[in-house]
C-alpha cells in the first residue's frame, strides 16, 4: 500500500471536511502543521506527498528517495521546485479552479467595505454612538457608489473574469490586462495596457500569479498613476505589492484606501506598516477558504492522486 503523507493539513481542513477520500487510497498520515526542519523526517518513505505552504526545494526532494509524487493542495506552486521533480520523474499537481466564486467574492467584500465604512460604521453603532444622536442617520466618511464607476483587473483568467463579471452586476466598468489576450474578451470589458489599468480604475483588482515577472509588479511609480479617490484590492499573492511603497502611498492620500487578503510574509511581521495604516483593510489570507471552496479543493486533491495511482495524472503543473 502506498504511503501518503499530509504535511500541512489543518487550514485545509481544520475539522469541519472529511479525509476519508484520501486514506482510502493509501497508508495515510496527516500532520496539522510541519516545522521547515521536520519535512524531510515526516516525508521519509513517502510515495507521496500532499503539501500546502511546506516548501519542498531541491534539497528535500532530492533527500526523499521514494518520492514519487507530489500534490498541491492550492493553485500556486511556487513552493514546490518543479524542475527538480520534473528530473526525478514526479510528477507536481495543483488545483486550479476551486476558489474563483469564493475569491471573487472577497473583492467585493473589502471593495464595499472601503466604499461605504461598513466595519468602522458597525463600530460606532455598537459604542452606543448611534443610540445618542442628534439625527436619525450619521457617516464619518463620503459614502462611494460603485455604479458607473471604473474597476480595473490585472489578471484576466478565471478569477479576474468573475470578478469582471460582479463588477458589471454592480454597474461597474471593466478595463483589464493579461499577458495573454483572452480568446473571447466579455461583454462590457475593455483589454488596456497595464499603466492604463491603473491610470483609468477607480478600483485596480490584482488577480495574477506571482512570478518574476510580477513580483513588485504595484511600485511607487504605478501606485502614482492611480486617481488619489482610487482603491487597490489584492486577494492574489502579497509580493504583487511593494508594501513600503503602498504604506507611503496611503500615508501621503494619493489613494484613497486598500482592502488587502495577502501579504509579503504570511504570518506577517508586527512592524509591518500595512498593519497600522487607517485606511488600508488586511484580512488573514482567507478569500480561498470558504467551506465550498475548501470541500472542492479537498475533493480535487484526491482525485489528482486517485488519478496518479491509475496511472493517468491530471493537473500536472511541470
Amino acid at each position: 500500500m502506498l504511503r501518503i503523507v499530509v504535511l500541512d493539513g489543518f487550514t485545509l481542513n481544520p475539522g469541519d471536511l472529511s479525509w476519508n477520500g484520501l486514506e482510502e487510497l493509501g497508508d495515510c498520515v496527516i500532520y496539522d502543521r510541519t516545522a521547515p526542519e521536520d519535512t524531510v523526517q515526516r516525508a521519509d518513505g513517502a510515495e507521496i506527498v500532499i503539501t500546502n505552504k511546506i516548501v519542498l526545494s531541491s534539497d528535500v526532494i532530492g533527500r526523499l528517495a521514494r518520492l514519487r509524487y507530489i500534490g498541491v493542495t492550492a493553485t500556486g506552486y511556487n513552493i514546490v521546485d518543479v524542475e527538480a521533480a520534473r528530473k526525478r520523474g514526479i510528477p507536481v499537481t495543483n488545483v486550479p479552479t476551486y476558489g474563483t466564486a469564493s475569491v471573487a467574492q472577497m473583492v467585493f467584500a473589502h471593495l464595499l467595505n472601503l466604499t461605504q465604512n461598513v466595519a468602522h460604521h458597525a463600530r460606532t453603532v455598537s459604542d452606543g454612538r448611534w443610540c445618542s444622536s442628534p439625527d436619525f442617520c450619521y457617516w464619518d466618511t463620503p459614502l462611494v457608489e460603485l455604479s458607473g464607476l471604473t474597476m480595473g483587473i490585472v489578471g484576466f483568467g478565471r478569477i479576474g473574469q468573475a470578478t469582471a463579471k460582479l463588477a458589471r452586476a454592480f454597474g461597474m466598468k471593466v478595463v483589464a490586462y493579461d499577458v495573454t489576450m483572452p480568446a473571447h474578451t466579455p461583454e462590457g470589458c475593455e483589454m488596456v495596457t497595464l499603466e492604463d489599468v491603473f491610470r483609468l480604475a477607480d478600483v485596480v483588482s490584482l488577480h495574477c500569479p506571482l512570478t518574476g515577472q510580477t513580483e513588485n509588479l504595484v511600485d511607487e511609480q504605478r501606485l502614482a498613476l492611480m486617481k488619489k479617490s482610487a482603491f487597490l484590492i489584492n486577494t492574489s499573492r502579497g509580493p504583487l505589492i511593494d508594501e513600503e511603497a503602498l504604506a507611503d502611498a496611503l500615508d501621503a492620500g494619493k489613494i484613497a484606501g486598500a482592502g488587502l487578503d495577502v501579504l509579503a510574509a504570511e504570518p506577517p511581521d508586527e512592524r509591518n506598516p500595512l498593519l497600522k495604516i487607517e485606511n488600508c483593510y488586511v484580512t488573514p489570507h482567507i478569500a480561498w477558504a470558504t467551506r465550498s471552496a475548501r470541500e472542492r479543493l479537498l475533493n480535487v486533491a484526491v482525485e489528482n492522486v486517485a488519478a496518479f495511482i491509475a496511472g493517468e495524472p491530471k493537473n500536472v503543473v511541470n
